[in-house]
């Protein structure tokens, strides 16, 4: 409004120049014929008329970019404006805007600039509307994306949670691994030690009975040989133990629930990454 007053203050001026340009010039004599004044006129006419013209045309082409801004300001919004041309010629809404303009002025003129603040200030005509909505829509959007990060949180403490998870079972399986191991390789120490000693007591048992009959040094070494295969069978023996303890392990239920486990927090892990990957994939 201001800008506007101040074009219109300096158009004005121009139309007095225009005035004051022809009574200096033309008004120099006492007395005029009708010819005369009619050509001062016309001259008069045609520099007004364009002057005014000229104002009119500023005047409307300063409002198209005034409201090209605005429109594009609300494009970046996707808001939808509409205009309702006979709100122009609103009487009493234009004399609103009149009053507010001579009581906008008259309080420049005698308030300083420190007092700015207490103008009146004209009310606004239409408010809500799609304002009102886009807001709601802003705010129901806030809370989605609220909802969805307490949902990640949610989906990461539960991956988390699971991988605790599968690392302690992983480590109680190889504890459990390592204690059958050390079981089976005590007994099977304690086995080659019994048949050690087995084989050199029966060792000794033949170097006296050869030092005290050498009549039966046949006799002993077919004992001793039938020892060493008695050994070999035992050796073999305890291998196919072995292994048969091995496989009954396997088919063990702690055995069994531990690889369940396992197999059901991998598959757990498997979805939860899935379901990140969702929200975020980013990351």
């Amino acid at each position: 409004m201001r800008f506007a007053r101040s074009k219109r203050v300096l158009r004005l001026k121009t139309i007095d120049s225009c005035f004051e340009e022809l009574k200096d010039s033309r008004l120099v004599d006492e007395t005029f014929t009708v010819d005369e004044v009619k050509e001062m006129l016309d001259g008069l006419q045609v520099v007004v008329r364009g002057e005014v013209e000229m104002e009119l045309i500023n005047t409307a082409h300063t409002n198209v970019l005034l409201l090209r801004q605005l429109f594009s300001q609300a494009e970046k919004f996707y808001l939808r404006l509409q205009s309702d041309i006979s709100e122009l010629e609103n009487r009493e809404l234009l004399e609103q805007v009149a009053e507010f303009e001579k009581t906008d002025f008259k309080t420049t003129d005698k308030v300083s600039i420190n007092q700015e603040t207490s103008k009146p200030k004209l009310a606004p005509l239409n408010e809500g509307g799609v304002s009102e909505l886009l807001n709601k829509e802003i705010t129901r959007l806030q809370e989605e994306n609220d909802k969805l990060k307490a949902r990640l949180r949610t989906l990461e403490s539960q991956a988390m949670s699971a991988l605790d998870e599968k690392t302690k079972a992983e480590r109680a399986l190889k504890d459990l691994q390592k204690v059958h191991g050390e079981q089976q390789l005590a007994a099977k120490s304690q086995e080659i030690s019994s048949l050690e000693d087995t084989v050199e007591a029966l060792r000794e048992d033949y170097e006296r009975s050869l030092s005290a009959n050498a009549v039966s040094q046949k006799d002993l070494q077919e004992n001793l040989i039938s020892s060493k295969h008695e050994l070999l069978r035992v050796q073999e023996q305890l291998a196919l133990a072995e292994k048969e303890l091995e496989k009954k392990f396997q088919q063990t239920a702690a055995y069994r629930n531990m690889k369940e486990i396992l197999t059901k927090k991998n598959e757990q892990i498997k979805d939860i990454r899935k379901r990140l990957q969702r929200y975020e994939p980013n990351e």
